[in-house]
């Protein structure tokens, strides 16, 4: 079996986690988690990154850091994954969902503004896949209603809009590092984007439990206390020695996604052009860091035909998100802006095919030709 995902290993995580355990000091920030937060504030132009245990952590930072109230509503796409949505409505917010633009899967920049009443307090645009929302659109609408804006790049690391990394372009920006993303902290992780520097204090008291712990450490303070509100929101120093050796070859990584994306558009170029299947877009404003690799069908039944064939034929390919605001917690903490022209009914077309780092050219073939074969 062709698995859909493999974790990346890059054969030089085990010597800084040595490096680590070596050390003795394993808890949150210490000499790898800064290293890893320096090559991410590099990478992003972020004027400060914080590592988390998730990019759910993340969000959840950025909610209590706009200070989220019950009664707020905050607008994002339906098809995303749930910590999207769970971040601001565990603070009490509403969650308003709006259509998608039917090209990238991404939140209808075009549409955000028909969802924006008093209430809202922000836009939360996911960067599915690895390409970009229109950025400029969303930053205008919240720069002309006082909104926040927090870009939801779990899969974009090392993608850009415009020649601007994804995740520095909102107030706040979230990487993930599970095992599925481009590169990993051992399993799981994430990191917060900071680009509003008067909300780097604050969140470095949320990060540490709601205490000045940071502050001290840099001799700011004599002494720490509780100060805010926050929680447990530190990686250990064994994770960031696991990212750190992904981190220094996220350049490595990417290029050979790459060339296994591109592998899937030459390959399955005759199956689009004859209208059997769609492909994925690429905005001109947006770049492509080969987190995923996806195709549409015509239906949701052929999708499912579909999925069985590869499976028989020993590739697990696999469809991804249920909407949100079809799923019982979507209904009960949010509501659909508009018509649903385009989230149910293309969700339903989407699979997405083995796509990793490592997957070899002679595996890419045969699941192309799988795929040709199933259709013709």
């Amino acid at each position: 079996m062709i698995p859909f995902n493999k974790s990346p290993v890059v054969d030089n995580e085990i010597d800084y986690i040595n490096q680590a355990i070596t050390s003795r000091a394993l808890c949150g920030d210490g000499p790898f988690a800064k290293k890893c937060e320096a090559m991410l504030e590099t990478l992003t132009g972020s004027k400060k990154a914080l590592l988390t245990p998730s990019c759910t952590a993340a969000l959840e930072m950025a909610a209590i850091l706009i200070d989220v109230k019950p009664g707020d509503e905050v607008i994002m796409p339906s098809y995303t994954f749930v910590s999207t949505a769970n971040a601001f409505a565990l603070r009490g917010a509403k969650i308003v969902f709006v259509d998608l633009q039917p090209e990238t899967m991404n939140i209808d920049a075009n549409l955000i503004a028909e969802a924006i009443t008093e209430r809202t307090k922000a836009i939360v645009p996911v960067h599915y896949a690895g390409v970009a929302c229109d950025m400029d659109k969303i930053m205008s609408l919240a720069k002309q209603h006082n909104l926040y804006v927090i870009e939801d790049a779990a899969q974009a690391i090392e993608s850009y809009y415009k020649g601007k990394p994804l995740g520095s372009i909102g107030h706040f920006g979230t990487f993930s590092f599970h095992e599925t993303k481009n590169i990993t902290s051992g399993g799981e992780g994430g990191a917060l984007l900071i680009n509003d520097e008067t909300m780097q204090e604050r969140a470095e008291i949320i990060r540490e439990k709601g205490t000045n712990r940071s502050q001290f450490f840099r001799g700011s303070v004599d002494k720490y206390s509780w100060v805010d509100i926050g929680s447990s929101y530190l990686p250990s120093e064994i994770q960031a020695a696991y990212l750190y050796g992904q981190l220094i070859k996220l350049s490595e990584i990417n290029d050979d996604r790459r060339n296994s994306w591109k592998t899937y558009i030459t390959e399955l170029a005759g199956l689009a052009q004859s209208d059997f299947i769609e492909l994925p877009f690429l905005p001109e404003f947006a770049t492509n860091n080969a987190h995923m690799f996806y195709l549409k069908c015509r239906s949701l039944e052929e999708r499912t035909a579909l999925l069985s064939y590869l499976k028989a034929k020993g590739i697990s390919a696999v469809f991804h998100y249920v909407p949100l605001h079809s799923a019982p917690a979507g209904l009960e903490f949010g509501e659909f802006s508009g018509d649903d022209n385009i989230t149910t009914s293309h969700s339903e077309r989407l699979v997405r095919l083995p796509l990793f780092y490592g997957i070899k050219k002679e595996q890419l073939l045969y699941i192309t030709k799988e795929v040709v074969s199933f259709y013709k």
